[in-house]
């Protein structure tokens, strides 16, 4: 059975590239139900499809089935909603664009992404845009924050759109890879894919000064096919990433520096909250595990779903 990328889900459409590089638009045979997974969006820009020989009656593609994932990355469809939706598969990199100026991406939107991709093993390279605009005040925060994402395994890169050389290494480590580029509105998600091929040439919005955030202009996540090699799905600006589907017990396991320590505390079943000799509390005490990141645990753990996630 002939298979198909999707590059693009709006809705009941699907936007494909088969394998002889040939562009269509698809819809889903029926109804599909993926792994008992209640999302809002069965399919997603990166799932890779199962097409049906025969055409729909207007002579359009019919999606039969997906190919099994090797891996996808949620977020809550709505605040207080139990369905998810999927915003990418097949995800070989993920890179989070954070801004520290026009507008702030708040640290615990940058955890909680990190945590949702380590949950479903999805490598992470954080990339602090806009630099041309940082005063002394952001390169401080910059500094900090570089040291305490490599110092626990991330990539951290500090880059401009307005200046190639800074952005280069991206073409190299996205060639003969899906990755996906994600992060707040307004940081400059779409303008880096453009920076990497102009041919692209992505909308891109601007900031709203009364809020510093930024105007959604990605309304779905979608596959580029970079020039250089490789593919880029470019996500929707996220304003809010409610982390689901993890039991407490085990969120500690995806906090790198905190997975580290496990099994050296007292007590094996040790939430690292008010227990006593806790290796994790102990580590923090001694500066070992960062101030920051132990909150954004803690805010993790106290979490009881009615939060309305907004950071950014």
């Amino acid at each position: 059975m002939e298979q198909g990328l999707v590059l693009k889900s709006t809705g009941k459409w699907y936007t494909l590239e088969l394998s002889t590089g040939k562009i269509v638009q698809a819809r889903i045979r029926g109804k599909l139900r993926l792994e008992g997974l209640s999302t809002t969006n069965p399919i997603a820009a990166g799932d890779k499809v199962y097409l049906l020989p025969e055409l729909d009656d207007d002579g359009t593609r019919l999606i039969d089935n997906i190919v099994a994932r090797k891996n996808y990355i949620v977020r809550k469809s709505t605040n207080l909603s139990k369905q998810m939706q999927i915003l990418a598969a097949n995800i070989d990199h993920a890179y989070l664009v954070v801004t520290l100026k026009s507008p702030v991406t708040q640290i615990a939107f940058i955890d909680r992404f990190l945590v949702s991709a380590e949950s479903f093993r999805i490598p992470t390279t954080i990339l602090f845009n806009k630099i041309d605009l940082y005063g002394e005040e952001e390169k401080g925060l910059l500094s900090v924050l570089t040291s305490i994402y490599t110092a626990i395994g991330y990539g951290v890169a500090a880059i401009s759109t307005l200046d190639k050389t800074s952005t280069n290494f991206l073409l190299k480590e996205i060639e003969g890879n899906n990755v996906m580029i994600s992060g707040n509105s307004g940081v400059g998600k779409s303008s880096l894919v453009n920076a990497l091929d102009p041919n692209l040439d992505l909308r891109t919005g601007e900031i709203s000064r009364a809020h510093e955030q930024g105007k959604h202009t990605t309304t779905f996540a979608e596959m580029h096919h970079l020039t250089s090699g490789g593919y880029i799905i470019d996500t929707p600006g996220i304003r809010a990433f409610g982390v689901i589907n993890l039991e407490k017990e085990h969120i500690a396991h995806y906090f790198p520096e905190m997975r580290a320590l496990l099994g050296k505390c007292r007590f094996h079943n040790c939430m690292h909250l008010n227990e006593p000799h806790c290796a994790v509390k102990l580590a923090l005490a001694e500066e070992k595990i960062a101030p920051s990141r132990y909150h954004s645990y803690v805010q993790l753990m106290e979490d009881d779903g009615s939060s309305p996630y907004r950071y950014g």
